[in-house]
């Protein structure tokens, strides 16, 4: 046991040898398959869970045998749960490192069936969570039911990890076994855990997940009976994209680590925005309500919209795609519509990444995108100002005095050519015409038609 405890403290020297290491790691992995039980086990399960941080020593653990012991010390075999809770958490994140930082393991674990991959630690999910099924991807959420207790989160959590780290480069496998995964992730949305950080860190870990699953599967988070509390959206069940929309809300108001935190968030609104028509309805009635008020730009204020709209100019080049993706998506690719909610300085980074800085086209819509065919509503308020609402902007400026106010006519004459020579410039790179179009397109949209979304936002803007 002592010299376990050495091996354990001579991990954390940076001077250590490659073969030192390697053959130490070699020696406990044959050991750990003795049988040994308690301390002797748990500490040199420490041990390899500090080892198994460095890639250039994986080779012992990279290895169909030293998974799945593993595997069983983290109580995943075959669903059987044995041994302490510390050994079993032990285990599991020796097994998260691994997986991380081997492609092999990754792609080893996603191969195999039976014997180990996504169906064990799906398996190991579904223990975690007592998980109990009413239909073939609907599992029994009781509202009575006991918070996640500290340790079963901490377990879950692990499970998560691995998951996410064995499915984002690999998930082209069958759709019913990630359907099957999916109905259990959204227990892990919608559960709670006795402290809330531990309820925000389970669902973090969840949406991460998500977002590495192809989108074919998430139609099962929509696919339950509406209950009489359920959000719903033309009869949809919305209880899931609440919950991940309230999740984004929150991160957007810690401010800290971005990108880490809501990337994955806003990549899977996105995705699911785009693939499902109820979905996109439900978070553009929240998030892109009917313009009302004209008097501020767009990212100004504490809403979800201005703040997303705020993100579309950050230095991060990911997050600000990220966060301009959602709203364009909301306004279902509608370049139009699209600054006519942003502001054109707002929206210019999209539109140049997509080309469309050249006017284009007002739309342009994925293959795989589901939008209906019905325009945009504005309400009486946003009707009276938008002849005055400025494009670059997106809203209507202060009445300036008049700038040839006191000039002679040899004075506006230079100024009307040196005007002319600016306009000459920018019409060279369309930016002038791309203005007016849009907002001679948005114009004849609202003249022209009449109809809204949908009935009920429609009815909403006039009702509010």
């Amino acid at each position: 046991f002592h010299c376990l405890e050495i091996m354990f403290k001579y991990c954390f020297c940076s001077h250590m040898r490659a073969p030192i290491i390697n053959n130490l790691t070699v020696v406990l992995v044959r050991f750990i398959r003795t049988g040994v039980k308690c301390h002797l086990l748990r500490v040199s399960l420490r041990t390899l869970r500090i080892l198994s941080r460095d890639k250039k020593v994986l080779g012992p653990l990279v290895t169909d045998s030293a998974l799945l012991t593993l595997a069983k010390l983290a109580g995943l075999k075959d669903g059987v749960v044995s041994g302490e809770e510390a050994q079993r958490k032990e285990a599991m994140k020796v097994l998260c490192n691994v997986v991380y930082n081997s492609t092999w393991a990754q792609e080893r674990f996603s191969a195999l069936r039976w014997e180990g991959g996504v169906s064990i630690f799906t398996a190991a999910l579904e223990s975690c969570l007592e998980v109990e099924w009413k239909e073939q991807y609907e599992c029994v959420l009781d509202p009575a039911a006991p918070a996640i207790s500290l340790e079963a989160s901490q377990r879950i959590i692990e499970i998560l990890k691995i998951l996410f780290n064995i499915t984002y480069s690999t998930h082209r496998q069958e759709p019913t076994l990630y359907r099957h995964l999916v109905a259990i992730l959204r227990l892990c949305l919608l559960k709670k855990c006795l402290l809330p950080d531990d309820t925000d860190e389970l669902q973090g870990h969840t949406v991460n997940l998500l977002s590495a699953l192809p989108l074919q599967c998430l139609n099962v988070l929509l696919m339950v009976p509406l209950q009489p509390n359920s959000k719903q959206c033309q009869g949809v069940n919305m209880d899931c994209v609440h919950t991940l929309m309230l999740f984004m809300e929150r991160r957007l108001e810690v401010g800290d680590k971005m990108k880490e935190k809501l990337t994955p968030v806003l990549n899977l609104l996105t995705e699911s925005c785009r693939g499902h028509r109820e979905t996109r309805h439900y978070i553009r009635k929240h998030i892109l309500p009917p313009l009302r008020d004209a008097s501020h730009k767009p990212e100004e204020g504490s809403t979800v919209k201005s703040r997303l709209i705020r993100l579309m100019t950050h230095m991060d080049t990911d997050l600000k795609h990220c966060a301009a993706d959602l709203i364009f998506v909301l306004c279902k690719e509608n370049v139009s519509r699209f600054v006519k909610y942003t502001g054109y300085g707002n929206a210019a980074g999209l539109l140049a990444t997509r080309g469309l800085l050249g006017g284009q086209g007002s739309r342009i819509v994925s293959s795989d995108a589901q939008y209906s065919s019905d325009s945009d509503s504005d309400t009486e308020e946003y009707r009276q100002v938008r002849d005055r609402i400025n494009p670059v902007t997106g809203r209507v400026e202060v009445e300036q005095p008049d700038p040839m106010e006191g000039m002679t006519e040899e004075e506006k004459d230079v100024e009307a050519q040196r005007l002319f020579m600016l306009f000459n410039k920018l019409s060279r790179y369309h930016t002038v015409p791309l203005i007016n179009n849009w907002m001679r397109e948005d114009s004849l949209t609202e003249e022209g038609k009449s109809g809204s979304e949908d009935d009920e936002e429609a009815e909403e803007g006039e009702k509010n």
